[in-house]
């Protein structure tokens, strides 16, 4: 059977493939009869689907799961629906492909884990080296494929090692032509700055965010960052002037009140990071809208910018 994207399908199609749960709901028919409706995507659309007859006790499955349907797409009150013949969940031997299904980075998480973890092993400060390595480890298994963002910038899965990896590069570059900044002071600050993240939004394993938690709502990501390198300092025993400065960086990585930082960066790391964080964010924010606007056109105006965004035709004979 040929393969086909969701938003390929068209009515009487038939359609077999691995699809991406988003939502799922166990409901009864007029007969009272259990059924389970729900919305499967991939990276290009999403559709609805009915599963009848659907097994007594048993759980629809869970957002963010991966299943492989068969069904022929039918036609309901004016929208594509596709009726499910057969599914099941999918397993690890599955040949599935997670960046159809979702917007993923665009290097492996286990290859970006794994440059973030040489580089804080490389930190010659003991004590920033232990601080760093600790806030990794609490951070968990989630930052394989945690996103950075709901809507923004590195809104992906595996976003957040995206963003990280690529601010890493940045910094790297930054203490070639500013050699007198503090270099583990720099690149802990650039790997930890985000990890709050991880407890202020609300993701499923696809990377896909469908709110902020509590946490989120009440506190942020800077406030619990700060929260979690306590836990991780006292832990290991770490106080003083390291466990400041970090604390600062962490506060202050968003530049200015207005956008939450309370504190205006106060030492040179401090900025650094600042800038550092703000151009990856806007570099990346820009490549996603300019990737979905036409060759000579404008873009609506994003929000986070501010602003309508050009993507220019970048040929000689462009006029």
């Amino acid at each position: 059977m040929e393969s086909y994207s969701v938003c390929q399908l068209q009515r009487d199609m038939r359609f077999e493939g691995f699809l991406l749960v988003r939502s799922a709901e166990k409901r009864k028919d007029i007969k009272g009869n259990d059924y389970v409706d729900m919305n499967l995507t991939d990276r290009t659309g999403e559709i609805n689907c009915k599963i009848w007859n659907w097994e007594s006790g048993t759980e629809a499955p869970v957002s963010g799961s991966t299943v492989k349907v068969r069904g022929t797409v039918q036609e309901y009150n004016g929208r594509l629906q596709l009726r499910v013949e057969k599914w099941r969940l999918s397993t690890t031997d599955d040949p599935v492909d997670m960046s159809q299904l979702v917007p993923c980075a665009p290097r492996k998480p286990e290859e970006m884990l794994a440059e973030i973890r040489e580089t804080a092993a490389g930190i010659r400060s003991e004590k920033l080296r232990k601080l760093t390595e600790g806030m990794l480890e609490a951070a968990g298994s989630s930052l394989d494929w945690f996103p950075a963002a709901q809507r923004m910038h590195h809104a992906e899965r595996s976003g957040l090692l995206h963003h990280t990896t690529d601010m890493l590069k940045l910094a790297k570059a930054m203490l070639g032509i500013y050699p007198w900044l503090n270099a583990d002071l720099l690149l802990a600050g650039v790997i930890i700055h985000d990890l709050g993240k991880i407890d202020e939004l609300r993701s499923d394993q696809a990377g896909n965010v469908t709110d902020y938690t509590r946490d989120g709502q009440l506190l942020g990501h800077l406030v619990r960052g700060i929260t979690n390198l306590n836990r991780v300092a006292d832990r290991l025993g770490i106080h003083g002037e390291p466990v400041v400065l970090l604390e600062h960086m962490l506060l202050s990585h968003h530049g200015e009140s207005e956008y939450g930082s309370p504190k205006a960066p106060m030492f040179p790391e401090a900025e650094a990071l600042h800038w550092i964080d703000m151009m990856d964010a806007r570099m990346n924010t820009m490549k996603s809208v300019e990737d979905k606007t036409p060759e000579g056109a404008f873009s609506e105006k994003v929000f986070s910018l501010d602003r309508r965004v050009y993507h220019p035709i970048y040929t000689d004979d462009a006029e």
